[in-house]
């Protein structure tokens, strides 16, 4: 309660994650339901965000496109969580030609601007949920894995490992109950920020019309919709620009304030 770094974006993740759960309890509207009569309507009483160019409700699109950032967010970081973590173990606990194998592939792969790289493996797959959350996993492990690989060759090195070692406990034993769990607390705030830049990405790929395809809603395929109108539709532009900020915002609070914390913690002792 202290830090207010972590107590901000708990509140603003929270309040997400109770739109995406009761998304059909608070929608007034169902999100793909066309209304010919209200047209591009302005913020109304009947419509607080006001609709689109085919009269659907954007408040009701909205709630239900938290749904789709939190998902996107949580696999895509699960996705690189588990490929950063079994490549950069492996690096860091071999050491030697594995290591060095691991390490040039991984370099290779930073060599790839990640945004181009999406959108090479959007053009060869359709661009399902599923799909675009794979592939955001698939190409932004990296920099997890050379995290990992970092912890594991300190931690390997304490006395603790050395003694499980000695009473012949096989390889994979030692990292997954001695290193892995003592190497996850800087991890941990590397994926709550990786869920920022997930969010970040997938509304990018919708808006280019790479993402997740409309009547689905998301925020990208929201502002894409808004953007041949902006003129005379602003707030099909604003309010999905301001829940991509906020979101952003609470998981980058979230994870500095772990890292905060975690730092004042060792400069305690």
């Amino acid at each position: 309660m202290k830090n207010k770094l972590i107590l901000s974006g708990c509140v603003i993740i929270a309040v997400l994650i109770l739109l995406a759960i009761f998304a059909p309890l608070i929608s007034p509207y169902s999100p793909e339901k066309i209304d010919v009569e209200n047209i591009l309507s302005s913020p109304n009483r009947a419509h607080i965000l006001g609709t689109d160019s085919l009269g659907r409700d954007l408040f009701s699109r909205m709630v239900y496109g938290t749904r789709v950032s939190l998902q996107v967010g949580l696999v895509a970081v699960g996705v690189s969580l588990t490929i950063g973590l079994l490549f950069g173990s492996l690096a860091g606990y071999c050491g030697g030609r594995v290591d060095n194998l691991i390490m040039r592939f991984v370099d290779i792969m930073l060599c790839f601007p990640s945004f181009f790289l999406l959108l090479t493996m959007v053009a060869f797959l359709k661009a399902t949920i599923f799909n675009i959350m794979l592939i955001i996993g698939l190409t932004s492990w990296m920099g997890i894995a050379r995290l990992v690989r970092a912890e594991v060759l300190s931690i390997k090195e304490k006395d603790f490992v050395r003694y499980a070692s000695s009473m012949g406990l096989s390889n994979f034993k030692i990292v997954a109950k001695h290193i892995l769990p003592n190497a996850l607390p800087p991890v941990l705030v590397a994926a709550v920020l990786g869920m920022g830049g997930a969010i970040l990405t997938e509304s990018a790929l919708s808006f280019l019309g790479l993402g997740v395809q409309p009547p689905t809603p998301s925020w990208g395929n929201i502002l894409m919709e808004g953007k041949s109108v902006i003129d005379i539709g602003w707030w099909l532009t604003l309010f999905p620009g301001l829940a991509i900020l906020i979101t952003v915002l609470g998981y980058n609070l979230l994870g500095e304030g772990i890292r905060a914390t975690r730092c004042t913690l060792h400069a305690t002792g």
